[in-house]
């Protein structure tokens, strides 16, 4: 399969799906109108947000999108220890932002995904990303009856081997570089750590679909980079974080422009999985009461309120303050201005 023509864009980029707040209708029709495929990220949205989400993109853009969602997952059953050391750890935040209460930790800690899914579905974007794992044969099948191409995060072979056997019709290889949630497939086992290059190599070698290299890519000799090791197409989130366009809060474009180079880590602090941001002090405070971090997505679910909070009051302390590994190098300017750059960039190679 060639990539850029079932996906129907001119270069071989794709704007990261980024959920939470920077994947904005505006980002995205911004980059699909510069000749990339620009996805939304709308795990984290109901099915009429996802809507209405889309309809904003659609327009604001007449060119090719997708939409990403999490792979379907079971609720996690908290006991009540559980409960009351999560409570405990984030009582003395809740505290400092003057938030009165704590969410409620009843199920369910996400949207239902065949009901987001149904949306995505009758919106026919021209691609479908999921992370977190597998979705059903029957949702591969329902995309290709649409012909919307359909796109699994892998972070390493084993789960590019599923991905493709499964149907998908391209793997995205996630380096541990990548900015966000690490794609593993399985909350219990240990990050593998894989960079993108050798996860990428390693994919390509052994799988006949499409790859798609994601993480840590932040130019246009990064674009080159990835597609000399073998991927039809790069990927790219936190190059875009401080793009006019993007969603992203002033405290969290403070945290990219002041940090230091080396300053992003791993944590399951925010969450309950493994996401790689700019450390900051719930990162640091947290990574000494690890016993009380609730499993994804209930965690997720219940620092929330911190999070909208910290944003709300300027202060980047409480936020989640997600970026790839070499963030550092980051470019403030529209998304038009940046794909040109980035395509200068990769011409120039």
């Amino acid at each position: 399969m060639n990539l850029l023509k079932e996906l129907g864009i001119e270069k071989p980029l794709i704007l990261a799906p980024m959920a939470g707040g920077p994947s904005t209708p505006q980002l995205v029709a911004a980059a699909s109108n510069a000749g990339i495929l620009g996805s939304l990220g709308c795990a984290y949205e109901a099915p009429e947000q996802i809507h209405e989400t889309i309809r904003k993109t659609k327009e604001l853009t007449t060119k090719p999108f997708a939409v990403n969602l999490f792979a379907p997952q079971a609720d996690p059953i908290l006991s009540q220890s559980q409960i009351e050391a999560a409570t405990a750890a984030l009582a003395l935040y809740r505290k400092e932002l003057e938030l009165n209460s704590a969410p409620s930790l009843k199920p369910p800690f996400s949207y239902d995904f065949d009901k987001q899914f149904e949306v995505v579905l009758k919106a026919a974007p021209a691609g479908f990303s999921f992370t977190f794992g597998l979705i059903s044969k029957d949702h591969i099948n329902a995309c290709r009856s649409h012909k919307i191409v359909t796109m699994g995060t892998a972070t390493t072979l084993e789960e590019a081997l599923l991905l493709e056997d499964l149907g998908a019709d391209a793997i995205v290889a996630q380096g541990v570089e990548a900015g966000g949630h690490r794609g593993l497939f399985s909350t219990e086992t240990p990050d593998p750590l894989i960079g993108i290059l050798d996860l990428t190599k390693s994919i390509v070698k052994n799988t006949k679909i499409p790859v798609i290299a994601a993480g840590g890519i932040m130019d246009g000799q990064g674009i080159r980079a990835a597609l000399t090791a073998g991927a039809q197409v790069a990927q790219m989130g936190t190059a875009f974080l401080l793009c006019d366009e993007a969603g992203t809060s002033a405290p969290y474009r403070q945290a990219l422009t002041d940090s230091p180079p080396d300053a992003t880590k791993l944590t399951r602090a925010f969450s309950g999985r493994i996401a790689r941001g700019i450390e900051n002090r719930f990162m640091r405070e947290m990574e000494n009461k690890k016993e009380s971090i609730l499993p994804f997505p209930a965690q997720n679910n219940f620092t929330r309120d911190i999070r909208n909070k910290s944003a709300q009051m300027g202060k980047s302390d409480f936020l989640s303050l997600w970026a790839g590994s070499n963030f550092s190098r980051i470019r403030k300017m529209p998304t038009k201005e940046l794909v040109e750059v980035l395509w200068q960039e990769y011409l120039s190679n």
